[in-house]
């Protein structure tokens, strides 16, 4: 898929510079299209019975958010700043996947759940398996200027993980050094799984085939262990599975594409 239409979540929280940063890049590179939504948590100011939108604190935000989009994307052509113009959490989430539909990638922030919370806590989730559409979520602690030298792709035998390798493969760099992780739970390992390495063959993508069964450790944790060892810059992940083998996005230590 190439990437040509590229969709950022901006807030006012801390980390927003950081996937902005790569966003553009991403866009300069790809020679895409950036557009940045400002979407987050707030409560409409009321007067007795009559509720007044924007509030204050809000409307602040928005425009410092305008401010330092234009600023990043100053030289991207027909980049464009949305406001989604809702605070409560059902409605974010409704109309974001409404409106990532229409991009080719959406970049967020991880959510943090040790800081004041600006946005729904399964904003990323959501939109990655309502919209049909890959979402890149960025750690909210480290610093990633770039991501697809060292990709890790996270492969099992459901729908989601492959549309996320798929989807992953516009991201990687050339001459990139991949690792395909398949990881298995017992007496479940397929006879297919390594042929994960001849298609990305295909695409010019040179990887090593790492198999783990999986025992006492969640699919997570193998997963993180892995993206340690390879110094991993890129994972993709598939949302479905179930009980240990089904993915999230709490503990993320590399930036995750991932699909539903």
């Amino acid at each position: 898929m190439a990437l040509k239409n590229l969709l950022v979540h901006l807030d006012g929280g801390p980390r927003t510079a950081e996937r902005l940063a790569l966003a553009v890049r991403l866009a300069v590179r790809h020679g895409a299209r950036l557009s940045g939504v400002f979407a987050q948590l707030a409560e409409a100011h009321r007067v007795g019975v009559v509720a007044d939108w924007p509030p204050a604190a809000y409307a602040e935000a928005a425009a410092a958010s305008r401010d330092a989009f234009s600023a990043a994307a100053r030289d991207l052509p027909e980049a464009e700043w949305i406001d989604l113009n809702r605070g409560g959490e059902e409605e974010i989430l409704h109309r974001f996947a409404a409106l990532a539909g229409y991009f080719d990638l959406t970049v967020f922030g991880q959510f943090d759940e040790t800081a004041r919370r600006t946005v729904p806590a399964e904003l990323a989730t959501h939109v990655g398996t309502v919209s049909g559409r890959p979402v890149l979520v960025i750690p909210y602690a480290g610093h990633f200027p770039d991501v697809g030298r060292r990709p890790l792709f996270a492969w099992s035998e459901t729908a989601s993980a492959a549309r996320a390798l798929e989807d992953g493969l516009a991201l990687v760099q050339p001459e990139a050094e991949a690792l395909v992780l398949y990881a298995h739970e017992r007496d479940q390992r397929s006879e297919f799984a390594e042929r994960t390495i001849a298609h990305l063959a295909r695409h010019g993508v040179t990887a090593q085939f790492e198999p783990f069964l999986i025992e006492d450790e969640s699919l997570m944790d193998v997963i993180l262990n892995f993206a340690s060892d390879h110094g991993a810059d890129l994972m993709t992940l598939g949302l479905g599975g179930r009980g240990r083998s089904k993915p999230t996005l709490r503990e993320l230590t590399v930036p995750v594409l991932c699909a539903g």
